[in-house]
């Protein structure tokens, strides 16, 4: 995990779930999934947006012209864990489906804009993951 992660992930668990800096006014949560090759535990912090009980991640990359490697682990081991604030709950994690995942994309960048331009900054199209809470 990069140092860069690292800082935010002790930042976000001090804090219940509040970061600084340039996520300063965004909702993060941790997202904990099971490597695809290593089946090692990788958390990574990303904004994300409320939908009902669900939550929606983007798997962006900034805009690279590849998914992100947190993206590939969760296709291949959906049973993921989440933390929000300062709670801490499993879900199940899936792509969403045309024509849910476009109306999702565009919620999500309306409320962060810098998810439009990294749809403008590749030809892939970008994923969006529904976070759905297990029972």
């Amino acid at each position: 995990m990069s140092d860069w992660n690292t800082q935010i992930i002790e930042e976000f668990r001090a804090n219940d779930g509040k970061v600084g800096g340039m996520f300063a006014n965004a909702t993060l949560l941790l997202l904990h999934t099971t490597g695809a090759k290593s089946g090692l535990e990788r958390i990574n912090p990303m904004i994300c947006m409320a939908d009902g009980d669900r939550y929606i991640v983007i798997a962006s990359k900034g805009g690279a012209p590849s998914h992100p490697d947190w993206y590939h682990n969760l296709v291949a081991n959906p049973n993921v864990v989440v933390e929000v604030g300062t709670e801490q709950f499993t879900a199940t994690a899936a792509p969403a489906k045309e024509p849910e995942r476009t109306e999702l994309y565009a919620k999500v960048a309306e409320i962060f804009p810098a998810f439009s331009e990294y749809e403008q900054a590749t030809t892939r199209t970008i994923p969006v993951v529904i976070l759905t809470r297990q029972p």
